[in-house]
C-alpha cells in the first residue's frame, strides 16, 4: 500500500552509517597494563613483606606541607589554629603561629598569669569550643591562649572589658565577627554570653610531673586532685577556689570525669590560665607519688575522723583530694589517703556540693597558714 510503502522508505533513510573509526589515536589506551603484582610485592599494600613502606596518608600530606613551606620560606602548618593538632593551655604554646620557647620556667607579675612554657601537654579529643562571658574571654586573651575567632554580638553594651577584648583581639590578628544576637544564642545552645564567644581550640594540659615539681619548688606547697567529678561547672569552681586561696595545681582523671570544657573555663572565670591543670591515667598511683615527694594527703569524706578545725597538716606540703558529686571519694582512693577529714556541718545538712567544700578547705588551710 502506498503508505506502508512510504514508512518504509523513512526507516531505510533514517538508518545511521558505518561508526568512525579513531584513527589509531586511542591505541596507547588499548594496550594492557601487565599482570597484577602479589600483595607481598606491592609496597602500599598492607600484606607487603620487605623492610621498607610508604608513609601513611597523613605522614605524606605532613612531608607535603613541610617542603611547600620549605620552598615559600615560610613555617609549615603544624601545631597553630586549623591543624588537627592545634592545643592551648599552659602546657602549650603562649602564642600560635610564634615558636615554643624552650623549657624552662618564666612567669610575670603577681596579678598576671604564669605560663611554664615548652612543657609537654596532653591534649583533650574534644573539637574546638567557645569560650563565653566577659570576664573569662579577657582571662584568655591576656593568658594568650591562641584562638581562631573573636564573636561580638551586634548592638553589645561596650565597657572597659569589651574594648580590651576588641583591641587585644585586633593586636594578635584575630578575625573579629559581629552577628546577630539571635545567631549567637543558636550557637551557644542557649548558654549566657554577655555578647562575647572566643572560639579557641582544645586545652592542652601540664603534664603531671611538671606540675608535682614545680609545686615542690614552693614554700608549702598545696595540690588538689579531683576523683571523678563529672560536672564541668565543679571543676570550673574547684580550679578558681585553688587560684583564689594560693594553691599551686590542679589534677584529675582522663577518663569518667569531666575536663576542662567551655563550661569549666567560664566557672573558673579564667583561674585555668593562671592554675596548672594536669590530666592522670591512675589517679590513685599519682597520690602515691606526691605521698613519696613529702605531700600529706587528706581525702574530704562527711564521715571522715578528722575535724577540718584541728587539721594540723595543713601547715605542712598538703594534696587536698575532693570525691565525686554523688559517691565521693572512690574506695582505694580513700585508703589511697593519709587522713580522711570532715567538714563540721549542722545535723540538718547531709553534706556540701564537691566544690563548696573544696572552697571551705582552702579557705582553712589559708586561714591556718597566714597565722
Amino acid at each position: 500500500m502506498p503508505g506502508n510503502s512510504q514508512n518504509a522508505s523513512k526507516r531505510a533513510t533514517s538508518k545511521k552509517g558505518a561508526p568512525v573509526g579513531s584513527g589509531g589515536k586511542n591505541r596507547s589506551g588499548l594496550k594492557g597494563r601487565g599482570k597484577t603484582l602479589p600483595a607481598d610485592e606491592r609496597p602500599w599494600h598492607k600484606g607487603y613483606s620487605g623492610t621498607e613502606k610508604l608513609p601513611d596518608k597523613t605522614a605524606r600530606k605532613q612531608e607535603k606541607e613541610r617542603r611547600a613551606a620549605a620552598a615559600e620560606g615560610r613555617a609549615p602548618k603544624v601545631g597553630i589554629p586549623g591543624s588537627k593538632d592545634t592545643t592551648w593551655g599552659r602546657g602549650g604554646g603562649r602564642a600560635y603561629g610564634k615558636q615554643t620557647p624552650q623549657r624552662g620556667r618564666s612567669g610575670v607579675g603577681r596579678g598576671g598569669p604564669r605560663i611554664a612554657p615548652g612543657r609537654r601537654s596532653n591534649p583533650t579529643k574534644e573539637g574546638p569550643e567557645l569560650l563565653l562571658g566577659r570576664n573569662p574571654v579577657v582571662e584568655a586573651l591576656r593568658a594568650a591562649v591562641p584562638a581562631t575567632a573573636l564573636y561580638v554580638a551586634q548592638g553589645i553594651d561596650i565597657d572597659e572589658r569589651v574594648a580590651e577584648i576588641v583591641r587585644t583581639a585586633g593586636d594578635r590578628g584575630i578575625p573579629i565577627l559581629e552577628i546577630g544576637r539571635n545567631e549567637l544564642d543558636r550557637m551557644t545552645g542557649g548558654v549566657l554570653h554577655q555578647g562575647i564567644g572566643l572560639q579557641v581550640p582544645p586545652f592542652a594540659y601540664e603534664d603531671y610531673d611538671d606540675l608535682l615539681a614545680a609545686a615542690l619548688e614552693q614554700p608549702t606547697p598545696l595540690l588538689v586532685a579531683m576523683d571523678g567529678i563529672t560536672d564541668p561547672r565543679n571543676v570550673g569552681a574547684v580550679i578558681r577556689s585553688v587560684a583564689a586561696f594560693g594553691g599551686h595545681g590542679v589534677f584529675m582523671t582522663e577518663r569518667r570525669a569531666a575536663g576542662i570544657t567551655a563550661t569549666a573555663w567560664r566557672t573558673s572565670a579564667g583561674a585555668a590560665a593562671r592554675v596548672p591543670v594536669s590530666q592522670v591515667v591512675n589517679l590513685t598511683r599519682a597520690i602515691k607519688k606526691a605521698q613519696e615527694a613529702g605531700f600529706v594527703a587528706i581525702g574530704l569524706d562527711a564521715d571522715g575522723e578528722t575535724d577540718l578545725y584541728e587539721l594540723e597538716a595543713a601547715v605542712g606540703p598538703l594534696l587536698v583530694v575532693v570525691g565525686s558529686e554523688g559517691r565521693g571519694l572512690s574506695r582505694l582512693v580513700g585508703e589511697t589517703c593519709d587522713l580522711r577529714v570532715s567538714i563540721p556541718m549542722a545535723t540538718e545538712v547531709e553534706s556540701l556540693n564537691a566544690s563548696v567544700a573544696a572552697a571551705v578547705t582552702l579557705a582553712e588551710v589559708s586561714r591556718r597558714r597566714s597565722a
